[in-house]
């Protein structure tokens, strides 16, 4: 395996201040329509508006996509198996955080 071969990891800060439209997040992390409207489907990301054409995601879904992304590329993950593993991932943040605040780095 080379550099080459290798998805390209995205690091930065997530402002929450805008929205992206369902074309401005497939464009930003390369992949098709159909496979966001699936992860939306899975509740893998759960976007504002009622109808596909009027849609926005946050930037935590930008965030879920691209980690989505790397799971069914890197690992061969199903949508069932990338909705398990990223709630799993969620979770033990969630309570990483709790024991930072709590004092028990």
């Amino acid at each position: 395996m080379n550099s080459h071969d290798l998805l390209p990891v995205h690091t930065g800060t997530v402002i929450e201040d805008d929205s992206l439209t369902l074309e401005q997040l497939c464009q930003a992390c390369g992949v098709h329509a159909e496979w966001v409207i699936s992860l939306v489907e899975e509740s893998i990301i759960e976007p504002q508006g009622d109808d596909v054409h009027l849609w926005r995601f946050s930037g935590a879904s930008l965030v879920r996509v691209r980690s989505a992304l790397r799971l069914q590329h890197d690992l061969g993950v199903n949508l069932a198996g990338i909705a398990l593993a990223l709630d799993l991932i969620e979770e033990l943040e969630n309570l990483r955080a709790q024991l930072k605040v709590m004092g028990h780095d």
